[in-house]
């Protein structure tokens, strides 16, 4: 890319570029939603508002982010290009979640909405949005683009770019998809709480990449500086683009965790506060013992009934005859 001027405001108002490839799959994208949204008013259905606008802000953020001014300066500002890594990894995928397409597709039917329903129901599909995948490929993600010469062959060659913009948002949306989401991805869909803890873990490699960035001493990423003849040093624009990473990104997990946690409350759900069908079992064994657990009858998160079940399971325990049986 040409060398852009100094990011002063009438620069960066007029720092546009063209994408073709991109722009096109963002209006394929959008023109899908649209199509599928206006045969279900067709058809009398009832979609929320808030799901359209989360559609629309997420195509505008995804235009800016390949074409406008953050899409130009990207490539010479580390800093810059940080922005549009969190864009992508958290911000998008949060709004496609809540955008909802798989259910929009759903609600409509038709061969459409079979297949996506049938994909959506495959054990490829929940093995990809199981945290146990998504984390650790959100983690790697940010620690292997950052901290190694990844940026810097980036900076450097067009198509790597454009794989790790792709790269970025599927690994945002696999992990968000469950976590933030409520379109029954997952049979049972994940526990509050796990989503919580989950999105407590994802701000550790946030955490870690920025702190490593901010420390080093070595620029990563030369290749940013190199390229425009104004603006702050390798090294300075390396520890801004650690700090964005660092406070951004906790920043923004800590919203989602927010959110999640409102929606935990509102729901008013007593079952929300489990932990988990696996968690729930240790948690269900260890309170009343493997031996009067078998049918699951006794709800833990009933204060009486467990009160009730933990005594009876102390009592039995202190009943010789039960010793005996156990020796």
């Amino acid at each position: 890319m040409d060398a852009a001027p100094p990011p002063d405001l009438a620069a960066v108002l007029a720092a546009w570029t063209a994408s073709p490839v991109a722009d096109l799959l963002i209006a394929l994208g959008v023109a899908g939603y649209l199509a599928m949204l206006i045969r279900l008013r067709r058809h009398g259905q009832r979609w929320a508002p808030s799901r359209t606008a989360s559609a629309a802000v997420a195509a505008v953020l995804l235009v800016l982010v390949v074409n406008g001014p953050l899409a130009v300066y990207s490539h010479h500002l580390f800093w810059v290009h940080m922005i549009v890594h969190l864009i992508l990894i958290t911000v998008v995928p949060a709004l496609l979640v809540w955008a909802q397409p798989l259910r929009l597709a759903h609600d409509v039917g038709g061969p459409i909405g079979d297949r996506v329903d049938g994909a959506r129901r495959g054990r490829a599909f929940r093995w990809l949005i199981s945290p146990r995948l998504a984390v650790p490929l959100y983690a790697a993600v940010l620690v292997l683009t950052h901290l190694t010469g990844f940026q810097e062959a980036m900076s450097q060659h067009e198509w790597i770019h454009d794989g790790e913009l792709v790269l970025y948002l599927v690994a945002g949306y696999l992990l968000l998809l469950p976590l933030v989401g409520d379109e029954s991805t997952t049979e049972p869909p994940l526990a509050h709480l796990l989503r919580f803890v989950v999105l407590a873990i994802c701000m550790f490699p946030d955490t870690l990449v920025g702190i490593m960035l901010m420390m080093t001493s070595t620029p990563l990423a030369p290749a940013y500086a190199a390229s425009r003849d104004w603006g702050p040093s390798a090294l300075a624009d390396q520890a801004t683009a650690g700090a964005v990473m660092w406070f951004g990104g906790d920043g923004l997990m800590m919203v989602l965790m927010v959110i999640v946690g409102g929606r935990w409350v509102a729901s008013g759900d007593r079952t929300g506060t489990s932990l988990g069908p696996w968690l729930d079992g240790v948690r269900r064994g260890a309170t009343l013992g493997a031996d009067t657990t078998s049918d699951g009858s006794v709800d833990l998160d009933d204060d009486d009934a467990a009160l009730a079940a933990y005594n009876a399971r102390l009592a039995a325990l202190h009943d010789p005859t039960h010793r005996d049986r156990g020796r």
